[in-house]
């Protein structure tokens, strides 16, 4: 980073200063020699990248070991698997699968008010809540959404590292916000049966606006695709939520 901000012409010393280091210390870090593991690491490091844009991102970190030893590089899988995480490199798991939807078979189920009919005749009638994964260089990110039926447009969202009923209730929050719904809303929210959506928290919420829940199968992406679908050009997704 010092090197970076004196590249940019703030100068070694007043970036020090701000970072309380002393410049002695910079220097002194810059003149030691690079240790034998760092200089190890940099060699196996585009051997692993190579091996694994070859494999077409499949390759974990036990068939790239067995790939570079039948190169002749004498590693050990702990360091591929080490480097694989600093290069953010993932190998493909067979029958891994990331869940959003975990049923809560012991909460109340709330009974299903739309039965596939993803029509509304005026906004804020049927909102349709779900929740999804994203792949990103830091991790697994989880989003949940709300959409509006009548418009196809998401109106209200969360991002979060966890799957948790903050995420949803962070989301339906937003969308309560945005469409100034306080009471007596006339609204159905419907949802699939995960734990998220028929949590206590959750429930009470849509209770305190007077929206009546309506809850469809487990896992089923038909109903938020059926719920985008359609003649309307105009599901408009934020920037930030994509």
């Amino acid at each position: 980073m010092i090197d970076h901000l004196g590249d940019e012409g703030l100068g070694v010393d007043p970036v020090c200063r701000v970072l309380q280091l002393s410049p002695s210390t910079y220097f002194a870090r810059k003149k030691r020699p690079k240790s034998a593991r760092w200089l190890r690491d940099a060699q196996l490091m585009p051997l692993i990248e190579g091996i694994h844009a070859e494999s077409g991102g499949t390759y974990g970190a036990r068939r790239i070991t067995r790939a570079l030893r039948r190169k002749g590089v004498d590693v050990a899988r702990c360091t591929v698997e080490r480097l694989m995480a600093e290069l953010g490199l993932e190998g493909v798991i067979r029958g891994r699968r990331r869940r959003t939807t975990v049923p809560e078979p012991s909460a109340p189920r709330p009974p299903d008010l739309v039965d596939r009919d993803f029509t509304a005749s005026r906004p804020n009638q049927l909102w349709v809540a779900d929740m999804t994964y994203v792949r990103t260089w830091s991790g697994w990110t989880y989003v949940a959404f709300v959409l509006d039926v009548y418009s196809r447009m998401i109106v209200g969202w969360q991002v979060a590292n966890h799957m948790r009923t903050e995420l949803p209730l962070d989301a339906l929050e937003m969308a309560l916000w945005r469409r100034r719904i306080k009471k007596d809303s006339g609204l159905i929210h419907h949802s699939d049966r995960g734990s998220q959506y028929v949590s206590i928290r959750y429930t009470d919420r849509l209770a305190d606006i007077g929206a009546s829940a309506s809850v469809g199968s487990v896992a089923d992406s038909y109903d938020c695709q059926s719920s985008r679908t359609g003649s309307r050009k105009d599901w408009v997704a934020p920037a930030a939520a994509v």
